[in-house]
């Protein structure tokens, strides 16, 4: 399951060679890349504006980009928003210009991209240190001793491997104490997590419009990245900020004013994702939710250890014994589960295992399948430990 060649799919299937398995690697927790309204609408898209445009949107920027903008700032709930093709390029291009030669503090455990993002702005002139995964008050004791400025703050909005949120509350409190700016790169939040409302569907919250609104908070000093290739199944990213940020990034990064643009088949798939978000985004994620908890509940009874305490439909599956990853690996191929491997050195050794992602096209026969299978591999995970054991006990 590494590097394999996928030669058809069909719904949440996948053929790697003359073998269907059952996709439990896909982020797109919403279903979007199968969903026929969707789909059927990008032709119209293609016949207007062709494949892809020739220029930079520094040159010529096609409306569809301000009208994707709109819409996600409408969403998100900030003043404006810039479209890049992914949040690699944001990362790389924008973490720079808002560090320029004062302080970057980014968390230990953040995307690889934010800590090459970090390197450059490094190599800008900023200093950059980490503080402990998901900790405020080592982030605090960095921030008490700095002196320069601007700082800038990075972390996740959901880790990508524990599908869990830090507590985005605390940071944006220590980063209006210290006057720094909170960068968050919210990717697996985004289409997700929403604001929390008295008719929310389930405990994602409302609107799928990020973990920043969720928690509660403004956007007075936080800046969100997000791309889109997960819940919206589509090659664009985005910068949610305020307009004068915005037209600083117009000038200052490059691959506003040099690269290629999205190709208009992402473009539309964005666009026609949120509108698919706004009509009936809150009854795909409840069928998320329940997807989810249905597994979790599982490996609950099975006794099995994940660190997923948000219920986000990433469910990392560390093993009792790291060396037993191929075995264990083969074993899920082999019982027709494709999932996401974690060998070392991606993930450290007490981490090492396999990741699921659930969606709103995984079929619930696939589900139960995957139960199934993790019973069999149960013996090679980690176990729950003692007192969870007795609080699911007590609490049925």
């Amino acid at each position: 399951m590494a590097d394999a060649v996928i030669e058809e799919i069909d719904g949440r299937m996948v053929r790697v060679g003359d073998r269907w398995l059952a996709d439990f690697a896909s982020s797109n927790y919403l279903g979007l890349d199968a969903d026929p309204e969707v789909i059927e609408a990008i032709p119209t898209y293609l016949r207007s504006w062709g494949t892809q445009p020739g220029w930079s949107r520094f040159r010529g920027s096609p409306v569809l980009y301000e009208q994707l903008e709109s819409a996600l700032s409408g969403l998100v709930g900030t003043e404006d928003a810039l479209v890049f093709p992914t949040r690699t390029d944001i990362h790389l291009s924008v973490l720079p210009v808002l560090a320029d030669s004062g302080s970057v503090f980014v968390d230990a455990r953040a995307h690889k991209t934010i800590h090459d993002g970090c390197e450059v702005a490094r190599g800008h002139g900023a200093t950059v240190q980490r503080f402990r995964h998901s900790d405020p008050r080592d982030l605090e004791r960095l921030l008490a001793t700095s002196r320069s400025s601007p700082r800038v703050v990075c972390i996740d909005g959901v880790n990508g491997m524990t599908g869990n949120a830090p507590d985005i509350g605390a940071f944006a409190t220590m980063a209006s104490r210290y006057d720094a700016l909170l960068y968050i790169d919210d990717s697996h939040g985004f289409g997700i997590f929403g604001e929390r409302a008295p008719d929310e569907l389930c405990p994602y919250g409302k609107g799928g419009n990020g973990v920043v609104r969720h928690a509660g908070e403004e956007y007075d000093n936080i800046v969100v990245v997000a791309g889109l290739s997960k819940a919206f199944s589509s090659v664009v990213a985005f910068v949610a900020c305020p307009r004068w940020l915005k037209d600083v990034l117009k000038t200052a990064a490059p691959p506003y004013l040099y690269s290629e643009p999205s190709p208009i088949a992402s473009l539309a798939t964005a666009l026609e994702g949120l509108k698919v978000n706004a009509r009936r985004g809150d009854l795909l994620r409840l069928a998320v939710h329940r997807k989810t908890r249905r597994v979790l509940d599982a490996l609950d009874s099975l006794g099995v250890f994940t660190p997923n305490a948000s219920g986000h439909p990433i469910v990392e599956l560390p093993l009792a014994r790291p060396e037993d990853v191929d075995e264990v690996g083969l074993h899920l191929f082999h019982q027709g589960i494709y999932a996401t491997i974690a060998p070392c050195p991606v993930v450290p050794p007490d981490e090492v295992g396999f990741r699921v992602q659930l969606t709103a096209a995984t079929s619930d026969e696939q589900i139960e399948h995957l139960i199934e299978v993790l019973g069999e591999v149960s013996g090679r995970l980690r176990t729950l430990d003692r007192n969870r054991r007795l609080r699911l006990l007590k609490h049925g």
